[in-house]
């Protein structure tokens, strides 16, 4: 695990990373907060660097103090989740309210006592392991992609997609009963899943490369009961678990319509959970915008401008409304996060079809 230690005392930023270094942590080390959080933002832009999973830092430093420090951390900036530790003389019950409200998960008195910082930092670790969830999930995700090679980086930026308009809702407090930075958390991390139940569709219907019969069409849409079916088995066992809850609202009801004419359940307007009806917009932008064996891909311009005319009735008006706002931003993310124009062995196939298909008839 990646440690930063933030402290503008050098005596006691040398005595921490002795401390951490002696019980086998890697470490980093900032002289004040506004370096820490350049570290920590230098990271994020940089997929290929370690990331700091763990923060200790110092309650009382000039420009940027701990307290901020956390509170910068807890913005939503980061999609990783980072244990933060402040380092502090305040001893008092407001000092360590205005912390917790901060976002701090953890305090240590100063002058600190060496075997109980690791045991603190210890159990962040603890705790830190549950984000292997976060892992499992999108593993999971992976195994209903790797059935349908044409998706490419699909989740990875309907993901990213989830997140940008969901921050985009909460600054501007458009469902402010709704969307908190516990949602945005749990929409990046669940609405990779919302194509799961495509395990369950035969390959001769979820790999076709062209459009679906009537028929055909018909069982590609149980998709979204079997993904939600298999979510719902999990919940009923683990029933306080939000991410499954959120996670199986996202499979069931992404494909659902504002007017009522999706599937699976013709469900119309706030019927739709929210979080579906965000999944929705980002999955037919991506959609919009992605090579298909059967179809180009539409430019940016053109799939902003068919969203915006589905609003009320493809989609929810205030999200189309987001969605418009952060087109830049999302065209960014479809940009950054296309895999090289490799075709797969479904286009060379449909392709080879295509070519001999006149001299057979």
């Amino acid at each position: 695990m990646l440690a930063l230690l933030v402290d503008d005392d050098e005596i006691a930023l040398a005595m921490l990373e002795h401390t951490l270094q002696r019980s086998g942590f890697d470490v980093i080390t900032a002289s004040n907060g506004r370096e820490a959080l350049d570290i920590l933002r230098q990271q994020t832009a940089d997929p290929q660097q370690p990331r700091v999973q763990l923060v200790v830092s110092d309650w009382d430093m000039p420009g940027l103090t701990g307290l901020e420090l956390c509170r910068a951390v807890r913005s939503g900036e980061f999609e990783h989740y980072i244990y933060f530790v402040l380092l502090t003389s305040h001893r008092g019950n407001d000092e360590i309210v205005q912390g917790l409200a901060a976002g701090a998960d953890d305090f240590i008195v100063k002058p600190f006592h060496p075997p109980e910082l690791i045991l603190r930092v210890r159990a962040g670790e603890r705790i830190l392991g549950l984000e292997t969830r976060d892992v499992t999930i999108f593993a999971l995700a992976r195994l209903a992609e790797s059935r349908d090679t044409d998706t490419g980086e699909h989740l990875e930026r309907v993901q990213k997609y989830c997140g940008c308009l969901a921050k985009y809702l909460l600054e501007r407090q458009m469902f402010p009963n709704e969307i908190d930075r516990e949602f945005i958390h749990l929409i990046q991390q669940t609405s990779p899943l919302h194509d799961i139940g495509k395990v369950g569709i035969p390959d001769a219907i979820l790999l076709k490369p062209g459009r679906f019969t009537p028929e055909e069409f018909e069982v590609m849409k149980r998709h979204t009961t079997i993904g939600a079916d298999t979510l719902q088995a999990a919940l009923d066992k683990y029933p306080t678990a939000k991410f499954l809850r959120m996670a199986r609202n996202i499979a069931l009801t992404h494909h659902e319509k504002y007017d009522g004419t999706g599937y699976p359940q013709g469900l119309a307007g706030n019927d739709i959970p929210l979080c579906g009806r965000i999944v929705a917009v980002a999955d037919v932008y991506d959609a919009l915008t992605t090579k298909r064996v059967y179809k180009d891909a539409f430019p940016h311009e053109q799939a902003v401008q068919m969203i915006g005319e589905q609003a009320g009735r493809h989609f929810d008006p205030l999200i189309v409304d987001a969605f418009l706002a952060c087109a830049n931003a999302l065209r960014e993310i479809s940009e950054t996060q296309r895999p090289d124009p490799v075709q797969s062995s479904y286009e060379i196939a449909y392709q080879q079809q295509r070519a001999v298909a006149p001299a057979a008839g």
